[in-house]
């Protein structure tokens, strides 16, 4: 038992050092072995491995994008935005000024609560109750950024791409969810999948499932130029297709299903039938 114990120190001791050091590729056979040999449970083992893998994604693998972040412009009153915080269960509500390119603050439920308990006015602009936004790169690493949330004790961040634009949003539970996750809470809405698989071999696709993504069902397109699904068909039609737009690529039939004016949202993948390739 007690050599055990040494063991364990040991391996724990070589862990703490090469942290120090960064030597990531040490550390790593480090944990392989303590897994393997029984001195770490699987689980932590893998949370461990998670952790050194930060280093390898950048903020906007792991961003919430643009689109997706639930916000509110700076003339808003307060009463519309406590109604935004409970319907959303968001803590955190980003502030912007005639864009979303523009992100100019970010109201915190618990400093609007403080607010309300002295002056009751909600009809007062969200843009006077804000704290300053804090801005990082969509190139920046995870792992620097985990360090950053740590150190200013901070939880969101503004992600700002190449041009000085609103990307996206990142939060310090997008970066524990690398390492242990999802985490689920009363108000996360149901999941859909990217690449759900219907009859016959037809896909019912999110416009932002990856073209990677699309090459595990078989599906192989190629760009440069852009990452997901929807920017592709986007990039062929020179515009955002309308519902119904069908295109034949790689064998297949791609029917927008849904898309609005600045995207595409789903899409519909089905085999060419032997008719229509004949035809073609």
């Amino acid at each position: 038992m007690d050599g055990n114990s040494d063991s364990t120190g040991s391996i724990w001791s070589r862990i703490v050092g090469f942290f120090h050091k960064n030597h990531e590729e040490l550390l790593e056979k480090a944990i392989k072995e303590a897994n393997e040999d029984g001195e770490l449970d699987p689980q932590e083992g893998s949370m461990l491995l998670s952790v050194l893998r930060l280093d390898e994604l950048q903020v906007q693998d792991i961003m919430i994008p643009r689109t997706d972040i639930v916000c509110a412009e700076a003339s808003t009153a307060i009463s519309d935005v406590v109604d935004l915080i409970t319907q959303h269960g968001h803590s955190r509500i980003p502030v912007f000024k005639e864009t979303r390119d523009n992100i100019v603050g970010v109201a915190y439920a618990k400093d609007l609560l403080a607010q309300l308990k002295t002056d009751p006015d909600v009809s007062r602009p969200i843009e006077n109750y804000v704290r300053e936004p804090y801005l990082v790169p969509e190139t920046k690493k995870v792992k620097e950024l985990l360090q950053e949330f740590l150190t200013r004790q901070i939880h969101l961040a503004i992600v700002i791409d190449e041009y000085g634009g609103t990307a996206g949003l990142v939060t310090i539970e997008d970066v524990i969810e690398v390492i242990i996750g999802d985490i689920e809470d009363e108000y996360d809405a149901p999941k859909t999948l990217d690449i759900e698989e219907l009859n016959d071999g037809a896909l019912r696709v999110s416009g932002r499932a990856e073209l990677e993504e699309l090459e595990e069902f078989g599906v192989e397109l190629e760009s440069d130029e852009v990452d997901t699904i929807g920017g592709y068909l986007c990039m062929l039609a020179g515009k955002v297709p309308l519902p119904g737009e069908e295109f034949y690529l790689a064998g297949r039939i791609f029917r927008v299903r849904d898309s609005d004016a600045k995207q595409i949202k789903s899409i519909d993948v089905s085999p060419v039938q032997p008719q229509a390739a004949a035809g073609e």
